[in-house]
């Protein structure tokens, strides 16, 4: 659970409230503005398939920019010191290149409107069926923890009650998506993009100049915990204890292979941006331009956890509930002690965007899993686009109170940032098995997919619920658990997988045209001509180009990190 502690209460006054309500008002403002656009159920889910690149690149990375994932990493910083950027570098670049050179052309090519429904098409409807289940509750789930996260954040920063925050983020979530659907929900997540930035930046660079500066950043941290603080490498050999928990293996196994190929490649809150893209070419550079800011994230926001903890050394030593300082408090703390009226309003106003980012994200996708692929597929086929678009609007606003429901209750989670990274391990890295064999092992039968999806996830919670929570296994942190359990998700689907295929039929050959590597459909995954627009063969543009370009960059960005 996000916990702050007693006596943070921001100085704010009427210039920083202002600041707010300006926030508010261009968030509907564009809400109503995407309404002109929104004239089919493709146009209210996917945004027409017309957004260009840089749009749906910038809402994808800022989909995953919630303030969970701020004050998280934040706080990952100011407690585990360097080896927080790998769930940058390692465990996310990676996998968003792999999805934009590799699964986008399916996925696109294949005219699909949701993952689930690649599911659909390459291994029938149980498949699909219990993955859409899977998707739409955890979405709903995860929605409210960005809510409840947001409550309990603005309560101790403005002194809001809990139930205020929730009602009046989710009213604003909820209108700006029921009345533009994902365009809304896309513009409105470039313009948090940069507001984000315009609070972070700030506490960023003065906090650098409170503490001395790059240099007396690193001689305060090395002396108060040591050279391997500022390492990500440093104490990681098989057998050698660190702060994480983890060792090399199972940080690149179990975050950079597993749990970020299956987050990055498999959840339809991040896919779903690249799916709203102009065309393919559109599609495919989408998380390939999400991957240049990216990489940059770090800067703004595991470096303040840092400057955090050498300007409040007592961080993460006390107990909340009598004033003490948690690792959760590094960037409210920061604000409060360095930021200016004005620019503290900005700073405020950039965590709520975030959370907005977060929320938005979710409920947009989960209100197109729900209707399309399981109100329209099983329960209410072949009715008209008109209702099928209605049921859109009205699914938003049912998982928006069902967020908000799932908010009040979140507080029985014991840390949320374990939470999700928990949830991902259960769902998405089950889900990123099945499409990886799917699409490169012709062989690979309907029942192996329904198999491996439901013998993955279950693994996944046996490791983690028995194995780990009841100590028959030794490790270390609950982050170690979790990569742990990302590998023997995969490691048993895979294998099941593999049994299942060899005892069934296959799918015929015909029915898998454009669903596996290899094969091509007309405009399908193999590109085509009407999927390319004026300037998109521009060297700039090449997908191997940016791809390949943001591997090398983030494998530089290790290099002061590594010794």
């Amino acid at each position: 659970m996000i916990t702050l502690a007693e006596g943070l209460r921001l100085p704010t006054n009427w210039l920083d409230y202002t600041i707010l309500a300006l926030y508010f008002a261009v968030v509907l403002g564009i809400g109503i503005a995407a309404r002109r656009s929104v004239r089919t159920s493709l146009d209210f889910f996917l945004s027409g398939r017309a957004l260009p690149a840089w749009v749906t690149g910038l809402a994808f990375v800022a989909a995953n920019l919630g303030a969970t994932e701020i004050l998280g990493m934040a706080a990952n910083g100011a407690q585990y010191g360097a080896y927080t950027v790998h769930w940058y570098w390692i465990g996310a670049i990676p996998a968003m290149v792999f999805l934009g050179l590799v699964m986008m052309p399916f996925y696109y090519g294949s005219k699909v409107r949701s993952v689930p429904e690649f599911l659909l098409h390459r291994f029938g409807p149980s498949s699909h069926l219990l993955s859409s289940v899977i998707f739409a509750v955890s979405s709903v789930l995860i929605a409210g923890v960005n809510l409840y996260a947001m409550a309990i954040v603005l309560q101790a920063l403005l002194g809001w009650p809990q139930w205020v925050a929730i009602v009046v983020a989710g009213f604003f979530v909820l209108a700006y998506i029921t009345i533009g659907g994902l365009t809304s929900a896309i513009y409105n997540e470039v313009l948090q993009f940069f507001v984000i930035l315009a609070a972070l930046i700030p506490l960023t660079i003065v906090g650098l100049k409170r503490v001395g500066g790059w240099g007396g950043l690193t001689d305060s941290l090395t002396a108060a915990h040591g050279d391997a603080f500022l390492s990500a490498w440093k104490g990681t050999g098989i057998g050698e204890a660190n702060p994480l928990g983890a060792n090399w293996l199972t940080i690149v196994l179990g975050l950079g292979f597993v749990m970020s190929f299956g987050y990055w490649t498999t959840n339809f809150a991040e896919v779903q941006r690249a799916l709203s893209a102009k065309n393919l070419s559109a599609a495919r550079r989408t998380p390939l331009i999400a991957a240049f800011p990216k990489i940059f994230i770090p800067l703004v926001v595991v470096v303040p956890g840092l400057i955090a903890v050498v300007m409040e050394p007592a961080l993460g030593k006390g107990d909340p509930a009598k004033g003490g300082l948690q690792y959760n408090d590094a960037i409210p703390v920061l604000m409060r002690d360095l930021l200016p009226n004005g620019v503290l309003g900005i700073a405020v106003t950039g965590l709520l965007a975030a959370f907005m980012a977060g929320m938005a994200a979710n409920v947009s996708s989960f209100n197109t899993v729900f209707t399309n692929d399981i109100w329209g597929a099983y329960l209410k086929k072949g009715r008209s686009d008109g209702y099928y678009l209605t049921t859109g609007r009205v699914v938003t606003a049912i998982g928006v109170l069902i967020g908000m429901g799932t908010a009040f209750i979140a507080s029985s989670f014991s840390n949320i940032m374990n939470y999700l990274q928990t949830l991902f391990s259960f769902f998405n890295v089950p889900l990123f098995v099945v499409f990886i064999i799917g699409m490169f092992w012709k062989r690979t039968s309907a029942a192996a997919g329904f198999w491996g999806l439901l013998s993955g996830t279950v693994a996944a919670m046996v490791n983690y619920f028995w194995l780990y929570k009841q100590g028959i296994i030794a490790i270390p942190s609950e982050q170690g658990a979790n990569f742990v359990s990302s590998i023997v998700a995969f490691v048993v689907g895979a294998l099941v997988m593999v049994a299942v295929t060899l005892v069934t039929e296959p799918r015929p050959a015909a029915s898998l045209a454009g669903l596996v590597y290899g094969t091509a459909a007309p405009g399908g995954p193999d590109g085509a001509a009407e999927l390319r627009a004026a300037g998109d063969d521009a060297w700039y543009r090449k997908p191997a180009v940016l791809g390949w370009g943001a591997v090398a960059l983030a494998a530089l960005c290790y290099v002061p990190f590594s010794f």
